[in-house]
């Protein structure tokens, strides 16, 4: 496979490493980006652990709240000048609402159910909001949590809904305690609750990726065991919200933080719009110049 200018760059963007190691690292790999990706995180050359994904499309975040329900959702058009039309807010409004009343378990069940109580689906109203605003508008996630009336929801929208964070605290009805959290998750990005909640699949690969490095930096076998587990610690610090440092308080961490105001964070849902999309690449040179020979 030919190795492109772009995909060494993507690589170096995102691990941080050499141009060049770059290069060598998708030669050996035959251009996988995460095998490329996991080479040079055992070489030792690269700064992230975690994969950088691409952000690209267009939308908004949105959240709705309504008593003890609430949805986090994301909604992608093709250009940012849709998410200030009045006609967009007003979709992501009002599929909010349904998504909360009608608690479908997956974005097609949502499509396929009636809104508005005049037999028209989600998909039909998407459609026709589509055909109003000329750009191409989809549902592409959400996620739905219920709560008790001893519990608490954390609602955060970061810049207007380029981020967009919820989060359910049981044990409080703190709402300003449950959106510090939120705002935590927002600002730092964890992807799991607590470390019990990593597969251990990936654990293990983890592992395994850190003792290659310990091995390849020299050190005894006897003590990369040792070496490994603790610097596991580091990389649940990255991953695990109630491992991370409070970003209010980097003193203590989330877990300290909720459990001394007699809470307990029940689970949370981040989306960054766009994240993991391909956005398509425009030349504008050549858009301007064909249309001006039309």
């Amino acid at each position: 496979m030919a190795i492109t200018a772009k995909l060494v760059k993507e690589l170096r963007e995102t691990t941080g490493a050499g141009m060049m190691d770059c290069k060598k690292a998708l030669q050996e790999t035959e251009g996988d980006m995460d095998k490329a990706v996991e080479f040079l995180r055992k070489k030792g050359m690269a700064k992230a652990a975690k994969k950088a994904n691409r952000i690209a499309a267009e939308g908004l975040a949105h959240i709705e709240v309504d008593g003890n329900t609430a949805v986090l959702l994301e909604v992608n058009c093709e250009t940012d000048f849709v998410t200030k039309n009045d006609q967009f807010k007003q979709l992501l409004d009002e599929l909010g609402s349904h998504l909360v009343k009608q608690k479908p378990e997956t974005v097609d069940e949502a499509l396929a159910q009636p809104i508005h109580g005049d037999g028209d689906t989600v998909e039909n109203y998407i459609n026709a909001t589509v055909g109003k605003i000329g750009e191409k508008i989809s549902l592409r996630r959400f996620a739905l949590m219920n709560k008790t009336d001893s519990d608490a929801f954390g609602a955060y929208l970061h810049m207007g809904g380029s981020i967009g964070a919820l989060v359910l605290l049981e044990g409080t009805t703190d709402e300003e305690l449950a959106k510090d959290i939120a705002m935590h998750a927002a600002a730092v990005s964890p992807r799991y609750v607590s470390r019990d909640e990593v597969p251990e699949e990936e654990v293990n690969s983890e592992r395994e990726v850190l003792k290659t490095q310990a091995l390849n930096e020299g050190k005894p076998e006897h003590i990369v065991e040792k070496m490994v587990e603790g610097r596991l610690g580091k990389f649940y610090e990255e991953i695990c919200l109630l491992e991370q440092d409070f970003v209010k308080d980097p003193d203590q961490k989330v877990k300290k933080f909720v459990s001394d105001k007699g809470a307990e964070v029940k689970t949370f849902a981040r989306y960054a719009v766009g994240e993991g999309m391909e956005k398509r690449e425009e030349n504008f040179a050549e858009e301007v110049k064909n249309q001006m020979n039309k």
